[in-house]
């Protein structure tokens, strides 16, 4: 999949990012590679650095060190959340941490952080987890035809398999509840579904279940922003798949 589809909504619409990290290499390494991949970043040295800017800023997503000087991951989150006032009261957050083991991870996804981030990480498990809970660029096709045609040969096979697709589509939207309380299930899932959709150009949703499976591998649980943003992606393709 190319990079260009994680990147963020272009012009006026670029995702800020706010990157609390005591580490000045760490912090410097993450905000020159997001921005690369087209976010704005504003860095943060500390918890107190972090709280102001996210207090005083709007940020739509805050990417925080679990332990830093005057106040970790938890502690900016939390304050943030019980702030009215706070402009990036309700930003998508994601905890990074050096160890993240299974009592922590889990603490922190019930503390309400969408992801969870083991460093050194990956730059692609980054933007794939972003990806997962802001959305993926407007530049991305819902249904990309020239797409469909590759893959189907023809017009009319296309069709009859945009038509299954749509069926496959609504009985996956009735058991997405289900799925939520089974992650290795919904991996498995998104894996057929990713499948199914290249094979008629549902571009969009093919890269959504993407990012949603890698973040679901990364996260291990599937929390409710990410599938929240997934679903609206199904019921997008939905509408535009053809009824008969």
């Amino acid at each position: 999949m190319s990079q260009d589809a994680l990147h963020p909504l272009s012009g006026a619409a670029v995702r800020r990012l706010l990157v609390a990290d005591d580490d000045p290499s760490t912090r410097q390494f993450l905000a020159s590679a997001l921005r690369a991949h087209g976010y704005e970043v504003v860095p943060a040295c500390d918890g107190a650095e972090a709280l102001a800017l996210g207090c005083a800023e709007r940020f739509d997503a805050l990417l925080l060190d679990c332990r830093m000087p005057r106040g970790g991951a938890i502690e900016v989150l939390s304050s943030l959340r019980r702030d009215d006032n706070a402009a990036s009261r309700d930003a998508t957050a994601l905890a990074t941490s050096a160890e993240v083991p299974a009592s922590l991870r889990a603490t922190l996804l019930d503390e309400g952080f969408a992801g969870v981030i083991e460093k050194p990480c990956r730059i692609a498990s980054l933007t794939d987890t972003l990806a997962a809970t802001l959305g993926l660029s407007e530049g991305v096709r819902v249904l990309d035809d020239d797409a469909g045609l590759r893959a189907a040969g023809d017009a009319g096979t296309m069709h009859a398999l945009r038509g299954l697709l749509r069926m496959e589509l609504i009985e996956l939207l009735g058991s997405l509840a289900r799925l939520a309380d089974d992650p290795a299930a919904l991996v498995e899932r998104l894996h057929r579904l990713r499948s199914a959709c290249g094979f008629c150009g549902a571009t969009r949703l093919g890269t959504q279940a993407k990012v949603l499976q890698a973040h679901v591998r990364e996260t291990r649980a599937v929390v409710p922003d990410a599938l929240a943003r997934f679903r609206a992606e199904l019921e997008a393709a939905l509408a535009a798949l053809p009824t008969v």
